[in-house]
This record gives structure tokens, C-alpha cells and sequence, in this order.
């Protein structure tokens, strides 16, 4: 069975909103789009290039699908190693109201979230890869879908925004196994799903006479 991993870009304060530009997400009146952009560096580049090396099929929510399908077709360069995936690769998206996707292999789901991803993780050869989709990435947090986690940290506070781990979600402990800094301030740091948190106390034990 294949696994699952999301990458996301996080602000300090756990913003994952409109991280590419102005016009990606400017919902609930945030202002701040585009906040990812001035971090990029060979570093960063560096290691989405890795990521996407070992795509086998992408998953992806309504928003970002459609921000990816304005741009990357446009990207025909063979030997452009992040186009290449995308544009070749099979390509799920996860929403009730898309129905005429027009990039290539790409295929609607619109059923349970559980039964429709266990089945696309076990068909899929390589990672099935989820990038941004902020709200699927949060459900499928919830349901215990995500096997790995790259989390992109940015050294920059909004203050606003719609963030990845808000309140309500699914208790989780991960396995950290990875980390860098690119040259730039983000931090990268890879997690692996590990089950429920563990619970101790710094308390003093009381002394019995």
C-alpha cells in the first residue's frame, strides 16, 4: 500500500492561507497572499524537487487544483522536474461541485473520504501526494489519512488567516524524521504519523511519611 504525504507552507503562526499570491485566496478579507514568495531560494527548490520525485499521483482540493491547472499546463518544458509530474501524473480532486476538469488525468471524487483515499493509496505506485488544499489536508488529518508531513515553516506572523492545525482537530502525535533551514529562514521539518498523543507531568511526586 502506498502512503500518503502532504506538504504545506505554514506562517510562524500556523497560516497556510493564499501562501503563492495576492489573487490565490483573498476570502474572509485576508490581505496578506503572497507571504511564501519572497523565501524562495535553490534550498527551497532544491527540496520540492525531491518531493515531487516520489509523486506516483496528486490529490488535491477544489482551489488549489484550479490555481495548479492555470499554470502548470502552461509549463511545457519535458524537462522541467515539478511540470513533468504534474502534468503527466494521475490527478484527484476532492469536491462535490467540480465536474468538467479540464487537465489531463484528472479524475472528480465526490464520495467517502476514507473508503475513495484508502483505495487511491493502495492503487497508487509512489506517493500520493497532497499539496496545500488547506481544508482536505485538515479532513484528512482528521481521519488519520496522512501517513507523512512535510511542514514548511516561513519566518513571517500574519496574524490572520485560516490556519492548518485550528481548533477542533484530531489529536495526533507524528515522528519527527527529518530536517534543514534553507538559506532564506524556512524550515522544513518531515513527520510521520505516530497515533495518539502521550501524556505525562513535570510534577514533583509528593513525599508520603
Amino acid at each position: 500500500m502506498g502512503k500518503l504525504t502532504l506538504t504545506s507552507f505554514v506562517t510562524l503562526d500556523g497560516v497556510y492561507q493564499a501562501p503563492g499570491g495576492p489573487n490565490e485566496d483573498p476570502s474572509g478579507g485576508f490581505g496578506h497572499g503572497g507571504w511564501s514568495v519572497p523565501y524562495g531560494d535553490e534550498d527551497f527548490g532544491r527540496f520540492m524537487i525531491e518531493v515531487f520525485d516520489h509523486a506516483g499521483a496528486f490529490l488535491l482540493g477544489r482551489r488549489t487544483y484550479e490555481i495548479f491547472a492555470s499554470h502548470w499546463p502552461k509549463v511545457t518544458d519535458p524537462a522541467d522536474p515539478i511540470a513533468s509530474k504534474l502534468n503527466s501524473l494521475p490527478k484527484y480532486v476532492a469536491s462535490s461541485t467540480l465536474t468538467q476538469p479540464d487537465w489531463a488525468n484528472t479524475t472528480v471524487i465526490d464520495g467517502d473520504l476514507v473508503k475513495e483515499v484508502t483505495a487511491l493509496k493502495e492503487d497508487t505506485d509512489g506517493e500520493l501526494q497532497v499539496h496545500g488544499s488547506g481544508a482536505l489536508a485538515q479532513s484528512l488529518l482528521g481521519l488519520d489519512l496522512v501517513d507523512t508531513v512535510h511542514l514548511l515553516s516561513f519566518p513571517v506572523v500574519l496574524g490572520t488567516g485560516r490556519r492548518l492545525f485550528a481548533e477542533g482537530g484530531l489529536p495526533t502525535a507524528f515522528r519527527h524524521t527529518g530536517a534543514r533551514v534553507t538559506s532564506k529562514g524556512v524550515a522544513i521539518h518531515t513527520y510521520e504519523l505516530a497515533g495518539r498523543p502521550e501524556y505525562g507531568s513535570y510534577e514533583l511526586p509528593t513525599e508520603t511519611a
